[in-house]
């Protein structure tokens, strides 16, 4: 653990000595293996050091780390493992390569993170933020983040997420098994209204996106521990084992990546509940009392309403291709041993 606090751009966009590059099936990526042959994420050489020293810094100030895992969520990823696996069988895999497809369309959005306009975040905030992860946000953070997800726009032609999912699709399913599919227009908490009118609207879209995001990064971990299992199970893709495992190495690569994402924002989300904040009347208002009752909203819309909604528009869509598929007759019965095993583990 390192006492550092204040860092540069520079060394918060640094790469380990690569002794091998990430190269899969086609693609160029992102990160790289080390001499032990491991795969270690791009950037991390000093901002995971820099993410552990906030965070401890902050806990040693007597803020705790909000909670950020999948103990959010109150519903689980739909269909199921279990359910994926019925499908499977029946040869009704659209469902999963259009869910991958659409992983890899919102990864690649996530890259405007690297365009996202500087912003005076200390202003708004009366302690000194110089020592934290608020205060580096501008420094690399952010653009590191959607480097990760989209791609360096300072590296053309080496892929990131977007293309690491389209690479563990291609490798399971074959290239072009299916049609496109469009992504939906947004995956973020609608707000209609403004939620924090206390500060200025440019800190309150700050804020929201940040909460907004590392929610997103809860659900993904679920989609993670999903993709895993149904394509390790020895019982799916059976004519394509080999690119199938592959897929799951690839899907844990950027589940990987992903760690360092919901480690930051968590620290950032913390120490922000931490801070005065001054409002645009000239007055101020602690953190945690501004913060923690939207904090709760967007946990109670992307851990139960979103995933509610992602069911219906899932329950039908399966429906619709069993029907087309197999016809009305089989596809009721296909859809009764869905719903049987639903809750169940796959074996």
């Amino acid at each position: 653990m390192t006492d550092k606090l204040v860092y540069d751009r520079a060394e918060l966009m640094a790469d380990h000595p690569y002794a091998k590059p990430h190269e899969e099936v086609g693609y160029r990526l992102h990160g790289g293996f080390l001499e032990t042959g491991e795969y270690t994420s791009p950037r991390t050489l000093v901002r995971w050091p820099a993410v552990r020293a906030w965070s401890a810094a902050l806990e040693a100030r007597g803020w705790p780390l909000i909670d950020a895992d999948t103990d959010l969520l109150e519903l689980p990823n739909y269909p199921t493992i279990a359910q994926e696996k019925v499908l499977l069988s029946a040869g009704l895999g659209q469902g999963f390569w259009n869910s991958l497809t659409v992983t890899g369309i919102i990864e690649a959005r996530g890259g405007m993170l690297c365009q996202f306009p500087e912003f005076d975040i200390q202003r708004a905030i009366v302690d000194d933020i110089t020592e934290t992860a608020t205060g580096h946000l501008n420094k690399g953070l952010l653009y590191a983040h959607g480097a990760d997800e989209g791609g360096d726009p300072a590296i053309p032609g080496v892929g990131a997420h977007d293309a690491m999912w389209f690479a563990a699709r291609d490798l399971a399913f074959g290239k072009d098994a299916y049609p496109p599919v469009d992504p939906p227009a947004n995956i973020s908490r609608p707000a209609e209204d403004r939620e924090l009118p206390q500060l200025s609207e440019g800190i309150e879209r700050l804020v929201t996106l940040l909460m907004n995001v590392l929610m997103i990064e809860v659900r993904a971990e679920s989609f993670f521990a999903f993709c895993v299992a149904v394509f390790r199970d020895p019982a799916n893709f059976t004519d394509r084992r080999e690119g199938a495992e592959l897929a799951a190495v690839m899907v844990e690569r950027i589940r990987k990546d992903e760690a360092i994402h919901v480690a930051y924002l968590r620290t950032v989300i913390s120490e922000m509940r931490s801070f005065t904040f001054r409002t645009v009347d000239g007055g101020t208002i602690k953190g945690d009392a501004l913060l923690d009752p939207l904090w709760a909203q967007m946990v109670e819309w992307h851990g139960r309403l979103e995933r509610e909604l992602s069911r219906q528009r899932s329950r039908e869509e399966i429906e619709k291709q069993a029907v087309e598929k197999l016809g009305e007759a089989r596809a009721r019965e296909l859809l009764a041993r869905f719903d049987a095993v639903e809750g169940l583990v796959a074996a």
